[in-house]
């Protein structure tokens, strides 16, 4: 029985690589999707921030980025240990996803007709939790919540 165990075991290790290297893959996608959680961080923060200066300073939009991150903090914490859990991203990346989330927001309300209905509407979405990880999300976190119960 030990040596059907063994020569099972030398023959699955044999073909690891290319399963490590599957593996790996998917790893490596999977850290970028999680990063996304960081990406929505930053969408909320800049548009939040931006809008509360550009619409007199209305404090609702700091209740909101406030109230989101509370809600999602523990989401994004465990993107943080599942990344870890991975091997980590990639130096920069998570400042990238972050970047990329500002960035998309702002052409977004560059490119809207009337700033104030859009600032308006952001807000309610905030508010409605429309915005929050689970749900833009959902498939991402279950796969993340799955690794972490493992």
């Amino acid at each position: 029985m030990r040596t059907g165990l063994m020569v099972w075991a030398a023959a699955a290790l044999m073909a690891s690589p290319s399963v490590a290297q599957e593996q790996s893959a998917a790893d490596t996608e999977l850290v970028g999707e999680l990063m996304a959680f960081h990406g929505s961080k930053a969408i909320v923060e800049v548009m939040t921030t931006h809008c509360y200066e550009t619409t007199g300073l209305d404090s609702a939009y700091e209740d909101a980025a406030a109230n989101w991150y509370l809600r999602n903090i523990g989401y994004l914490d465990l993107a943080d240990r599942v990344i870890e859990r991975l091997g980590g991203g990639s130096e920069g990346q998570q400042k990238a996803a972050e970047t990329y989330g500002g960035s998309q927001i702002m052409s977004a309300y560059n490119q809207a007709a009337d700033k104030d209905t859009f600032c308006r509407a952001f807000l309610e979405q905030i508010e409605s939790e429309a915005l929050d990880i689970d749900q833009q999300l959902p498939g991402i976190l279950k796969r993340a919540q799955d690794i972490s119960a493992s």
